[in-house]
């Protein structure tokens, strides 16, 4: 029997720090999209591609959909909106708990603007027993009339390919629109720079992350022998916090970096000499200019 090649975009939405991220990386079998403990930790729409036989799924990922604080809270919640309505596929992520809060239900008043099929896909499937996840099943089901419902466990892989089948479920028949070794259209400065940004979130205290943003002002690659040199400038709102990044005796930046490197070698399959430099911009996330410097443009909203 023939296959038809099918191929659609589908996008990740749901409550910050629901592994929306973790679980993309899982299916492209690749680290594409930082993942943190922190909320917010994805800011731009990241397209990741998973090809096989059966077709070929772009996945946009997007911020979390909250409600905004700042001009860059207003920018992330903008791109996530925007892509329910342009996509094939619509996955949302949530928690295995039958407590639904008010994020989730503002997340199901976005839907309900929206043609798009919904997947429910409940999250952290290894951390509950089976009775409780029928509860779960049950609670949400009551929330909003989805084209159905999948538990996974992003961390683990687990039920992740039957997730990827159910998809398949509801993509047409359609062109390869990227080469089958293609995992993403992000240019490696922006994952770079989304890498020094993790190895951040994840080292330095819970105030600081949300306030930093990161700019590699050069990438090149020497003529002679198999290295990279990266400058990079981690940007912050306050002097107080410049100080905790460099840390005592710059022993922080250098554990930045250091975890840094190891990534950012393994996604260019080189060695890599990066610098970092710490940077203090006051209201950065309220300035339309810096943002865009820093890679939001509104423009792309």
């Amino acid at each position: 029997m023939e296959y038809k090649f099918k191929s659609g975009f589908v996008t990740l939405i749901g409550r910050p720090n629901v592994g929306k991220s973790t679980l993309m990386n899982q299916i492209i079998g690749q680290k594409i999209a930082i993942t943190s403990n922190k909320p917010q930790t994805t800011r731009n729409r990241i397209q990741t591609i998973h090809t096989c036989e059966q077709g070929q799924i772009i996945f946009v990922d997007t911020p979390g959909i909250h409600k905004a604080k700042n001009k860059l809270g207003e920018y992330m919640v903008n791109v996530a909106e925007r892509t329910l309505n342009e996509v094939d596929v619509v996955l949302w992520l949530v928690e295995p708990t039958t407590f639904v809060g008010a994020g989730e239900r503002h997340i199901a008043e976005q839907l309900t603007k929206v043609r798009t099929p919904v997947i429910l896909v409940i999250n952290k499937l290894d951390t509950i027993k089976k009775e409780e996840l029928l509860a779960v099943i049950d609670t949400y089901s009551k929330v909003y009339d989805f084209a159905e419902i999948v538990p996974v466990s992003a961390l683990k892989g687990e039920n992740a390919q039957h997730l990827v089948d159910v998809v398949f479920d509801y993509l047409e028949e359609g062109p390869q629109f990227y080469d089958a070794d293609t995992i993403t259209d992000q240019p490696e400065r922006q994952i770079v720079a989304e890498l020094v940004r993790e190895k951040a979130l994840r080292l330095l205290s819970d105030e600081i992350p949300h306030g930093i943003a990161v700019s590699v002002e050069s990438m090149k690659e020497r003529k002679k022998g198999n290295m990279i040199d990266i400058n990079a400038t981690i940007v912050c709102e306050r002097d107080s916090h410049k100080g905790i990044i460099i840390g005592k005796q710059g022993a922080m930046l250098k554990k930045i970096g250091m975890e840094a490197r190891k990534e950012i070698e393994n996604l260019l399959d080189s060695k890599v000499n990066l610098q970092l430099w710490v940077k203090v911009k006051k209201d950065w996330r309220d300035s339309d200019f810096l943002l865009k410097n820093y890679g939001y443009d509104k423009r792309d909203v």
